[in-house]
């Protein structure tokens, strides 16, 4: 699902509230959860799951196209968990498909 996706399942949801509100409400939420993760904060929404920040060291790569050996830089990357509710959600919706 797409942001704007999400916007237009929103709005249909809730059709006593503005487009634009909805669209302002959901841009809010994602840009507060970017501005936490790059201050290196956690993020967590109970039911949901949680947001952090990984780091992951400096190594030796490989190119897949030549087999050359290449240094990869440390950098540090965003890493979602999902919770527990979320998960048996999930599992349980699945699980009536298979």
């Amino acid at each position: 699902m797409t942001k704007s996706e999400l916007i237009a399942e929103l709005t249909a949801a809730h059709p006593h509230l503005a487009a634009r509100d909805i669209e302002l409400i959901v841009q809010t939420i994602l840009s507060e959860i970017s501005s936490a993760l790059s201050r290196g904060e956690r993020v967590e929404i109970r039911g949901f799951g949680a947001f952090v920040v990984k780091k992951r060291e400096a190594r030796q790569g490989r190119n897949p196209r030549t087999g050359t050996s290449v240094a990869v830089d440390e950098k540090t990357i965003p890493f979602f968990k999902a919770g527990k509710e979320l998960r048996e959600r999930v599992n349980k919706h699945t699980a009536k498909q298979g």
